[in-house]
């Protein structure tokens, strides 16, 4: 079986993530986006029509087709992540619409992990605000390639092409002081649904792309033949049948980048090396497979594999480490703290792990680094050091989204703790930090 390159690098699917502040209009401008681009079955307008009914309105409140939980009907507010799957004739989508109030600032990191591009929606009367910066910083952190944002309300500032690009300018800026690559700005009217799937009447003045346009124009990436080749070992197989009696195969899906028989490996941690003897995908044998199929591959020497081992091309392999310096997103209610003992969840592989320094804490308003804060509470962003048990396989976020990542969980409970992201900082601040203190209770903690 063979593979051309458009194999490798065709795409029709995007996804993306929507964010802004309070009442900015996010979950309006993706109600219109759905509606006007026919994307809505009959009984879905029916339920939202008798649901704005209800709230006493007269029109159809197309908000309320991604705010899907009671008490976010109830309230008017967007809470949890709402995902909404929709097609065009040029592209699918996958959209995750973030809650604006700050306290659920740690949903758009879940929404925006796997995000392509991030909408930022902007109110035109109120401008730029904090919460406006922090969707920015995060974008820029998760390495977000594409960044739109949505200038909404247009028509309550009567369509005025200076407020547009004053908050077009301002923002601008900001995003790529943190590195954000690509910024478009759309003016908009959610409500009325100017520039969200037609051009505007009202807007003369602007000759760019509406946003649906702009989504199923805007490029994306999938030249996975410029990855770094990542294979997350799940499962190991061994039937041990009389048919397949020395059958060993490892399956998983693979993270990134492409595998090919005959090509040298090697295994991590141990950094053992052999072979790719064979590729089995779907019950078929394959010479080559890449992300994110999911694969069986045998290997040419019997050695120690089992889950939780990274599988990558001998000459391209990432560092093992016991020291992860890391910038973190806490997602928890409960406080990270120095010496805190956790689960640290990196792929398929969970190791015990110890918080060893909280160096700073990023202030989004200004981007400055509150140094040695202690602890970091639900929402913040800060780098940590953390020392491992066991040795892990860690790309460079920069360089892999998938295995530059990782999770912290509470080992008592499993709850999720913070997100982690390899590498990736805002320069943070960490001279004059005083050491931690992380002698352990427990001796099986000490490492």
């Amino acid at each position: 079986m063979t593979t051309t390159t458009e194999q490798l690098s065709a795409t029709t699917l995007l996804r993306f993530a929507t964010a802004g502040s309070v009442d900015d209009g996010k979950s309006t401008l993706v109600g219109r986006l759905l509606h006007d681009s026919k994307s809505v079955l009959t009984d879905q307008l029916e339920a939202v029509a008798l649901a704005s009914t209800n709230r006493g309105q007269e029109a159809p409140d197309l908000a309320l087709l991604t705010d899907g939980l009671r008490a976010e009907r109830e309230q008017g507010i967007t809470i949890d992540v709402a995902y909404r799957y929709f097609a065009t004739p040029r592209r699918r989508f996958i959209l995750a619409d973030t809650p604006g109030h700050v306290q659920y600032t740690r949903n758009m990191v879940t929404g925006a992990s796997t995000a392509e591009l991030a909408v930022v929606l902007v109110d035109a009367r109120n401008g730029v605000v904090e919460q406006t910066r922090r969707h920015a910083a995060v974008a820029a952190l998760l390495r977000v390639p594409h960044v739109v944002l949505a200038v909404n309300k247009m028509d309550l500032v009567d369509y005025a092409e200076p407020v547009f690009a004053a908050i077009a300018e301002e923002f601008t800026a900001y995003a790529a002081s943190l590195g954000v690559p690509e910024i478009t700005a759309i003016p908009i009217s959610a409500l009325a649904g100017d520039n969200v799937v037609e051009p505007s009447a009202h807007m003369d003045w602007y000759g760019g792309p509406t946003v649906l346009e702009h989504l199923e124009t805007v490029p994306v990436s999938h030249d996975l033949t410029a990855c770094h080749a990542r294979f997350p070992v799940q499962y190991v197989i061994r039937p041990q049948s009389a048919e397949h009696p020395d059958y060993r195969g490892y399956a998983g899906q693979i993270a990134a980048g492409v595998f090919r028989v005959g090509e040298p490996v090697s295994v991590l941690p141990s950094g053992r090396t052999t072979t790719i003897e064979g590729i089995d995908a779907l019950g078929e044998s394959v010479d080559v497979a890449w992300a994110p199929q999911s694969v069986t591959i045998r290997l040419a020497d019997d050695i120690d594999v089992s889950r939780g081992d990274l599988i990558a091309p001998a000459s391209d392999t990432p560092a093992t480490t016991q020291d992860v310096e890391a910038t973190v997103c806490h997602v928890a209610d409960q406080p990270l703290t120095v010496g805190r003992r956790v689960l640290l969840k990196h792929t398929t592989r969970t190791v015990k792990a110890i918080v060893k320094d909280i160096p700073s804490r990023l202030t989004l308003d200004d981007l400055s680094q509150h140094p040695a804060p202690g602890q970091l509470v639900a929402n913040d962003i800060g780098r940590v050091v953390v020392r491992t048990a066991e040795p892990i396989a860690l790309d460079a976020y920069a360089d892999s989204r998938r295995t530059g990542s990782f999770l912290l969980i509470d080992p008592a409970d499993g709850t999720t703790l913070s997100a982690g992201m390899a590498g990736a900082s805002f320069a943070a601040v960490t001279e004059g930090a005083p050491e931690a203190d992380t002698s352990a209770e427990d001796a099986e903690w000490d490492f």
